[in-house]
């Protein structure tokens, strides 16, 4: 099949949720505009869409699921890509995330896509789940990612060292087509800086509420620390996934909320105000990219008790600006969330240092920089 000839300054970014493209990928997208670029964001409906529209980007639906396993739909789904992509002619398709990048790629390479860049923001809940089925799935996902990957001008970013090293030493990757950029980057001017508010310390973990990013050992941590007579509260900021196999229902959210050792506050808009009355973030995940919540938490100089898990430490220097504990450990991590608690003057000056390792490493303008710097060479090479 011969190449078509691309639109030479149109970026397609070809994500799996709206709300997820707005959170982490918009900065980039209007700085790419600002570029000169010309960019369209494809997603699946969704709440974010009128405001993507509104953004001034273009907009295509795509039938994107983010866990389905009909394998009719899924072939239908890069059937959809690949007329996309020979509709579109992009110069750079940018894919965000593991489901994007497996069926864009392929996409992409049966429609001669120009250039690709595929953003892996963590290995995902199939690198995570212990089953002997989740073994051969992370086989499958190594072996196409070593065939997909090997086509030339694509670039391959992910947000800490650990992946960077695991794709590299599966032989997935090449360290010309691999790039570590760590995380999304922070505004650190609307996540700015405050003092403490003098009142019952707060604990928060923001994530959506799902298993495997901790949330069932911040509730036994909360149950254990009230039983010892700490005096805090502790509250679940985010809202629930249903397509996701590690979702927490909400009925037992609810109940967790009835016992009273916890609040859950839903899915939130104003991270800043959230931040702003918290005293710790907490983030007892199993394996992150590299998480953006972190990052907010450290610009507004807060305290952070984090797992010593890829992705979080990127962000959390133990006794820098917090602390890190095992994952999966109720009690250790209930220990470290006592320490803060009662040391006021220590959390406050692990929240300054937060504060000023956000600036100095995680600024969004440095994280942007260098994607553009990706996009540049596509049009180079």
């Amino acid at each position: 099949m011969s190449r078509a000839i691309p639109n030479s300054r149109l970026i397609l970014f070809v994500v799996n949720d709206a709300g997820f493209f707005l959170s982490h990928r918009l900065p980039l997208a209007l700085a790419a505009m600002e570029q000169g670029y010309e960019v369209c964001v494809a997603t699946p409906p969704g709440d974010g869409v009128e405001q993507i529209k509104a953004e001034g980007l273009h907009y295509r639906q795509v039938s994107l699921s983010r866990s389905g396993a009909n394998p009719l739909a899924e072939l239908w789904t890069i059937w959809n890509l690949y007329r996309l992509y020979r509709e579109l002619q992009p110069l750079i398709v940018h894919h965000v995330t593991i489901k994007p990048v497996l069926y864009g790629t392929l996409a992409a390479r049966v429609a001669n896509v120009s250039a690709v860049v595929n953003a892996i923001s963590g290995l995902g809940f199939v690198f995570l789940a212990r089953s002997w089925f989740s073994a051969m799935a992370r086989s499958a996902v190594l072996t196409s990612y070593r065939w997909l990957f090997s086509r030339k001008r694509l670039w391959v970013i992910v947000q800490n060292r650990d992946d960077y090293d695991f794709l590299l030493d599966k032989g997935c990757l090449t360290r010309d087509k691999i790039e570590l950029i760590r995380g999304s980057g922070v505004d650190v001017e609307h996540f700015a800086m405050s003092p403490e508010r003098d009142e019952t310390p707060l604990v928060v973990l923001p994530a959506r509420m799902l298993w495997d990013k901790g949330v069932g050992e911040f509730v036994e941590a909360a149950q254990l620390l009230h039983s010892m007579g700490i005096k805090a509260r502790f509250a679940l900021v985010g809202g629930i996934d249903p397509n996701n196999p590690e979702s927490v229902p909400a009925e037992r959210l609810a109940e967790w909320a009835r016992e009273g050792d916890v609040e859950w506050w839903g899915n939130r808009q104003d991270m800043p105000a959230i931040y702003s009355h918290a005293h710790i973030v907490c983030l007892p995940s199993y394996r992150e990219g590299l998480p953006k919540v972190l990052l907010e938490a450290a610009a507004t100089g807060r305290a952070i008790v984090a797992t010593d898990v890829p992705g979080c430490r990127e962000v959390v220097i133990e006794e820098k600006n917090g602390l890190l504990v095992p994952a999966r450990q109720s009690r250790h991590l209930a220990e470290a969330l006592r320490r803060l608690i009662t040391n006021p003057a220590l959390r406050q000056s692990m929240g300054q240092q937060a504060r000023e390792m956000a600036v100095a490493e995680f600024s969004i303008h440095y994280v942007v920089e260098r994607h553009l710097d990706i996009y540049q060479r596509a049009l180079i090479q």
